[in-house]
C-alpha cells in the first residue's frame, strides 16, 4: 500500500492522468454561442420558443402591474385602502419620493434645493386629476426628469405609494364635510 501511495508522487507529466470514474468532467454539451453540428445552420444556440417568459417574470394581471387595463390607465388602485397600506406608501414615499418632491408632495425637497429644477407639486389640480393607474404608470416608468422606480420598489409598493399621495393630496382639499360625523365633534 505504502508503493501505491509512493507512486501517485512521482514526477510531474504533461499527459492526462488515468480517469477510473471522470466524474462528468467530459460530458457532450454545447456552450451558449459556439458553433454546433447537430443543426442545420451551425448553431449550438436556439431561439426561444415564441410566448416564452422567463421564470418569475410573468404578470397575469397586466392593470396591477402596469397600471394600464385595455389601452387605458386603471380608474381605482386595486390595493385596499387601509392603516397598515398607507403606513407603508408612507415609508416607501419617504424613500423614493421625498428627495425631490418633499415630505408634504409639494416639490421642495433637498434634491430640488440644491440643483435649480423643481419637481412637480404633488398638489396642483393636474396631478390630483390624474387616474390611480397613470400615477402608478409614473412611478414606474418615470416622466421628464423623474427616474423609473421599477426596479427600486416592489409593484405592491408602488400602489402604496399611490395610496399615500391620494392621502397627502386630500390633506389640501378636505372639507369639513369629509370628517365623519362622530369625529366632528374633537375639531377645534
Amino acid at each position: 500500500m505504502a508503493l501505491a501511495v509512493l507512486a501517485g508522487c512521482g514526477p510531474t507529466s504533461r499527459r492526462p492522468p488515468i480517469e477510473v470514474f471522470s466524474d462528468m468532467r467530459r460530458q457532450p454539451k454545447y456552450k451558449a454561442q459556439m458553433p454546433g453540428a447537430f443543426f442545420s445552420d451551425g448553431r449550438a444556440s436556439r431561439r426561444p420558443v415564441p410566448g416564452t417568459v422567463a421564470q418569475g417574470q410573468m404578470k397575469e394581471d397586466e392593470a396591477y402591474s402596469t397600471g394600464i387595463s385595455g389601452g387605458l390607465y386603471v380608474g381605482r388602485n386595486p390595493l385596499a385602502i387601509n392603516r397598515e397600506t398607507l403606513l407603508r406608501g408612507q415609508e416607501r414615499f419617504n424613500i423614493y419620493c421625498a428627495p425631490c418632491h418633499d415630505q408634504t408632495g409639494s416639490g421642495h425637497g433637498i434634491v430640488a434645493q440644491r440643483s435649480g429644477w423643481l419637481p412637480g407639486n404633488l398638489h396642483d389640480p393636474r396631478l390630483k386629476n390624474m387616474t390611480d393607474g397613470e400615477l402608478f404608470w409614473v412611478i414606474t416608468n418615470g416622466r421628464r426628469t423623474m427616474p423609473a422606480y421599477r426596479f427600486q420598489a416592489p409593484e405592491g409598493d408602488r400602489w402604496a405609494i399611490v395610496t399615500y399621495v391620494r392621502a397627502l393630496q386630500r390633506t389640501t382639499s378636505a372639507t369639513i364635510n369629509d370628517v365623519p360625523a362622530e369625529l366632528k365633534g374633537d375639531l377645534r
